[in-house]
């Protein structure tokens, strides 16, 4: 195994990350921005508003989307140790 190869590998690794984490990372960030927006105009200061409303979006992104992540993470693994014969030889 060349370091070309094991670079490769490790990018691919980050995209994979990147596309699983963000429709969860999105949607909870523009949930707190909306939240804030929210509180910046009430004049409420109170920290523990948003964590429900993050916490509510993060599980329905995580129903509606768990299954597509899932998948995206299985093929990859299928796909890496399917390579590994060709790797090592």
């Amino acid at each position: 195994m060349t370091p070309d190869t094991v670079v490769a590998i490790g990018q691919e690794a980050l995209k994979i990350t990147a596309l699983v984490a963000a429709p969860v990372l999105v949607a909870v960030l523009v949930t707190g921005l909306v939240i804030s927006l929210f509180q910046a105009v009430t004049q409420i200061n109170e920290m523990t508003l948003s964590f429900i409303p993050k916490l509510l979006v993060l599980t329905v992104v995580l129903v509606i989307a768990g299954t597509w992540m899932l998948d995206v993470l299985v093929h990859y693994t299928e796909r890496l140790f399917a390579s590994i014969p060709g790797l090592i030889g």
